[in-house]
């Protein structure tokens, strides 16, 4: 072919549409989303339909359920028992949670830096978040025994008669909220621990450039930086607060005198001691509307999803 009559260049091939290739990774995610999906339906979707349907009838498990309306909700809140259930698990999360958050941050911010032996000091305070709750309670059964406990074994040692813990109505709820923050130390370090290696140097070596101490960088840098894991913290450990009955249930029974009585416990006692399921789901419903109210107060006061500096 001659120089003069060359063919023009072929225009260069259209890009493949996106759309198909969109389409099926979808449907592939929505296809390995299955499982989880059936999986929260369920067991957590249907028995919680089931719940609110339970919450407006008389059930006892072995005859069907009776429509009554709004019954067990005008007698569960004008059942003192309840109403203290209340109080105590409102006294128990508000002494737990922001102590065990306290305590965790600052032993987080301790065990971020070069200290010697951090990793052990790591697993010990983390070793109670994985220990069985049943275990533990059962340990600190043996430290509040009257009679050859540890605890008031210590307190003679310096002259001090130490009370009958969990048989006193004044010590006994002391006493749980002690284990509850105890236990509960552990998860909470480890999310601040993550938290705070996440955090920028920069802002730090600025500050100490400018005089700034380190109590100062604590308070100013670290505390606002961390928002979004305190709203985490915050509302897990309030939603673990609330739900709190195995150490409740080793420790005490609820008692003495309905004193450590939770939440939980009245509903796991009017359901499996009392079979009045019906009542139950009711008192059940109750607890799921506080932890959203406390979530979404948390979220308005906290901010979860803002990070300033």
């Amino acid at each position: 072919m001659a120089l003069g009559t060359l063919a023009p260049p072929r225009p260069p091939r259209a890009a493949p549409r996106p759309a198909r290739s969109s389409r099926s990774r979808r449907r592939a995610g929505y296809l390995m989303m299955a499982p989880a999906f059936l999986h929260m339906l369920l067991w957590t979707g249907l028995p919680l339909v089931a719940a609110v349907f339970l919450a407006f009838t008389s059930y006892d498990i072995l005859s069907a359920p009776e429509f009554v309306g709004l019954a067990n909700f005008t007698e569960m809140f004008g059942d003192p028992v309840f109403r203290r259930a209340v109080l105590n698990t409102v006294v128990y999360a508000i002494f737990t949670v922001p102590v065990a958050m306290g305590i965790a941050l600052v032993i987080a911010v301790l065990l971020n830096g070069n200290v010697r032996g951090r990793r052990l000091f790591r697993t010990a305070v983390f070793l109670p978040q994985v220990t069985a709750t049943i275990a533990v309670a059962l340990v600190w059964l043996w430290i509040y025994n009257p009679r050859g406990g540890l605890l008031n074994a210590v307190l003679s040692f310096f002259g001090v008669a130490g009370p009958n813990w969990l048989s006193s109505t004044t010590w006994a709820l002391p006493a749980v909220i002690a284990v509850g923050v105890w236990q509960g130390i552990g998860m909470k370090m480890l999310i601040y621990l993550a938290a705070l290696q996440n955090l920028p140097p920069e802002l730090y070596e600025a500050a100490s450039v400018d005089g700034a101490s380190k109590v100062r960088q604590f308070f100013t840098i670290t505390v606002p930086l961390l928002r979004p894991a305190t709203f985490f913290v915050f509302v897990t450990s309030v939603i673990g607060a609330f739900q709190s009955f195995d150490q409740i249930y080793v420790l005490t029974d609820g008692g003495p005198a309905h004193s450590t009585t939770m939440i939980t416990y009245e509903v796991y006692k009017s359901a499996f001691r009392e079979f009045r399921m019906g009542y139950a789901c009711a008192q059940s419903l109750v607890l799921f509307a506080i932890l959203i109210a406390l979530t979404l107060i948390n979220r308005r006061v906290i901010g979860g999803d803002r990070v300033t500096a």
